[in-house]
């Protein structure tokens, strides 16, 4: 299992909200075919497709909280993260 697989494991399980590093939050979003743009500390995420605009800002070196919840809602909600997206 890579690291993708394993990021995206962590954050549908959403026992540890709190503990995922921010670069890989980004990370998976791009590997997930969202466009990243960043003004400033905010980094903002589209999708064709998805409706939503994801904004996310670090906390330290973490993603924040909510801000995890909110993407995990998104790719359950749009069947992202699968071998067929």
């Amino acid at each position: 299992m890579g690291k993708f697989e394993k990021v995206l494991q962590r954050i549908l399980s959403g026992t540890s909200d709190a503990n995922i590093p921010f670069d890989d939050l980004c990370s998976l979003l791009i590997r997930l075919g969202f466009e990243e743009r960043i003004s400033g500390s905010h980094h903002s995420f589209r999708r064709e497709g998805v409706r939503a605009i994801i904004t996310l800002q670090p906390d330290g070196n973490k993603a924040k909280r909510y801000q995890v919840r909110q993407v995990r809602e998104i790719i359950l909600e749009y069947g992202l993260g699968g071998e067929n997206q």
